[in-house]
This record gives C-alpha cells, structure tokens and sequence, in this order.
C-alpha cells in the first residue's frame, strides 16, 4: 500500500483524499483501540471536514473511542461554533476538546530531558534539563493520529509531524523552550530548513517519550484553497518528511534581488498579531537591509488575546536579549521567541542600542499608541492603496500572506 500521494504540481480531488485515508486506516490495527486524533486549529489551512468525515468512516464501531484534540499551542481556544464549521461533522461517538494548555491539571509529565542532551541537541545553544509535558489526553489513549499540514516554519524548519505534540499540545515550559531555541537560531535562518533541525530534533527526542502508538495524516496545503497537493501516512516521522519534501518545492519561491518594500496582506483567518506575524516571517529574507515590511490587516485589533505581555515587553531583535538576559531570562521565553520573530534580525550593544535590519510597520486596526509602544512603526490601514503600491517601484505584494516563504536565490 503505497504511503503517499500527490506530489508538487498536482491538485487531489476529494475522491482520492478519502480513498487514501480509507485504505491506509485499514491497514492498521486499531480495532478495540482508543484513538487520540490531534488537529490544528483554524490558523492552518487544512481541509478537516474531507479528512474527519475519512476517519469518522474509518474508526466507527471499530475503534473503542476517539477524541479530538485541537493543538492549539498556546493559541486561544476555539468556541462551539468555531468548532463546527472548523471541523465539520457531527462525528458521533467521536469527543472534541481544545487542548487547555493554560490549566495544569490537564497536562502530564513524561520525565525529563538531560542538560546535556540538550546541549547535544541543541548544538551547544542551550544546556538545561527541560520537562516534557503535555496533554494527558494522550497517554490515556492506545494510538495518536496526527493529521495537519506541512509547511515552511520560523521554529522548526518545517511544521507538521511531532510538532503537533510539542508545542500542539504541550506544556508551556517545553513550547517556551523550544520556540527559544528557534529564536536564537533565528527565524531567518531556520525557516524552509529542510531535515532533522536542532529544534525539530529537541520535540522528535521528547515525541519519543509518548507511550501512545504514534501516526500521522501528513498534508501538503495548496495554500489559499485548503485543496491538497499530497498526502503521506505512516509514522509521524517518515509521514512528515515525506510532505516536507513536497513542501519544500511547493510553498518556496524565489526573488532574484531583494526588494526594499514588502506589503504583506494578512488572511481573516489570522485574528492577531501573534498568528498574524506569519506575514513578516515568510518575507524577511527577501527585504534589503533598511528595507520595510508592511503588514497590512485592518481586521486585526490586538497584538495578542492569550499573551498581552507582549505589549509591554515590545518587539525586538535577539541580540537585545541575549545581550542583557539577566533582564529578560524570568520572562516566558515563548513570548521573548514572538518578539523576535516578528522584529526579525538586528543587533545591540549598550552604546548604539538596538539597530533591526529592517522596519517592521503594521497597518492593522491595532491603536497607534499600542504599536509605538510595542517598538514598531504604525500607518493607518485607511490610508494603504494596494493597487497603488502593486506598481510601486522596489515593492513587492503578497497576497494571502503566512503560508508560502520568499528567499533569495
């Protein structure tokens, strides 16, 4: 039974998708089996209804029970009705959950990562034991399906597979330590990475620690359609590198000179800032050094619901903290993570400073005081003319921007 299909440059129809997932969860022995089916939230492009109503098909009477766990990370949880267009359904018998990563009761220790495994991992950046927490949900259950996309990542390289538990639906020490570990690789320098990154080998070695079965849906999105390019089921390691190679040569393009202007036109899907960001992080290696970045979301009307801090801590680049940690070590790294991404590279020293490379300027419905205040540069979104920067000389506009990541040749 083949593993994947689809490839770069094709387009799935629905029939193939379900027939595919049909046949492969045959195949497995999940009869009796409890299934813990984790799904991202509405911040991914995943057609879920076509793949729940597969898997609904599929497990029905066969499985002993399924519960649907939404890896939100630390996203904000997704109401009923959120849900139910998200989702599609209704999947009798199948239990739907977000996962609540703010209440401890709801997580579970699965021991410990070594200071100096870490540092292995990590290549020397980092040396201090972390607990891998998550979701209790998954060891009460006998098998975990993964199913989500793939695609280029500013933490990891590439999203999908085990990034699904951690930081999915994991504990906030473990998704702070991780996405720190990505921040001082740098977003610019780890985003398309294909293979095995230093923090994708960090959440493979804590992945390991699940003692549920792990499987995986792994997708490659036509990014704006939710249609499907391919599809790879198996372990959630070869199933993600599987759609990550077709990730690879579907949602990167190439600019052959750097550009000085990027309007980047953030989707409705993105509610804040905190998601929203995904348009500076897909464009930044394409900007000239004093180049700008515009992100231009009228409907975004805050930097975060879940981590408000972020507007007193500010955008900066790592330098600014790495440079004086003693100040910023207590923060939630996470956070410190968020604030590099979407301040992107720069330096600082105590005599000039804090020089970013590029101006990041959003033209959202967030109040100008509170986007002065967070370090960044505001322009009123009425007074942006797509068309008329579209001809604008030296600037570049992406539609639909977050999913598919710019680079220089």
């Amino acid at each position: 039974m083949e593993n994947i299909i689809g490839a770069a440059g094709q387009v799935l129809t629905d029939a193939q998708v379900r027939a595919f997932v049909l046949a492969r969860l045959a195949d497995e022995d999940l009869a009796g089996q409890r299934v813990c089916v984790i799904v991202p939230d509405a911040t991914r492009s995943c057609p879920l209804p076509l793949l729940l109503g597969a898997v609904h098909e599929a497990l029905d009477g066969r499985a002993a029970a399924v519960t649907v766990l939404i890896a939100l990370g630390t996203h904000a949880p997704m109401t009923p009705e959120q849900l139910d267009r998200h989702l599609g359904g209704p999947y009798p018998g199948f239990e739907v959950r977000n996962h609540e990563w703010w209440l401890p009761e709801t997580l579970v220790s699965l021991g410990g990562i070594t200071a100096e495994r870490v540092a292995q991992l990590s290549e020397g950046r980092m040396r201090q034991p972390v607990d891998v927490t998550l979701n209790r949900a998954v060891v009460e259950h006998d098998v975990c399906l993964v199913i989500g996309p793939v695609f280029p990542h500013e933490v990891v390289g590439f999203s999908g597979g085990n990034k699904y538990f951690f930081p999915g639906v994991a504990g906030q020490e473990i998704i702070g330590f991780s996405h720190w570990l990505g921040a001082l690789i740098s977003s610019a320098a780890i985003i398309g990475t294909r293979g095995l990154t230093p923090v994708r080998a960090l959440i493979d070695e804590a992945a390991a620690l699940i003692p549920a079965r792990r499987l995986a849906l792994c997708l490659v999105v036509q990014s704006g359609t939710g249609a499907l390019h391919a599809a790879a089921f198996g372990p959630t390691e070869q199933a993600w590198a599987a759609c990550a190679d077709v990730s690879a040569q579907t949602h990167v393009r190439y600019l052959d000179t750097p550009v000085r202007r990027v309007l980047s036109i953030i989707p409705e899907k993105y509610d804040d800032m905190w998601t929203g960001a995904k348009g500076f992080y897909k464009v930044e290696p394409i900007v000239a050094d004093g180049g700008q970045v515009i992100i231009y979301a009228p409907h975004i009307t805050r930097i975060s619901q879940m981590h408000p801090e972020i507007e007193q801590l500010g955008y900066h680049c790592r330098d600014y903290f790495v440079k004086q940690w003693d100040r910023f070590a207590g923060h939630h790294w996470g956070v410190l993570a968020h604030s590099t991404h979407l301040r992107g590279a720069g330096t600082w020293d105590p005599d000039h400073g804090e020089r970013p490379r590029v101006t990041v300027t959003l033209a959202t419905g967030i109040p100008e005081p509170v986007v002065r205040a967070a370090n960044l540069d505001y322009l009123d979104p009425a007074a942006v003319d797509v068309e008329a920067l579209a001809g604008a000389p030296e600037t570049f506009v992406v539609p639909q921007a977050g999913e598919v990541l710019f680079r220089l040749r």
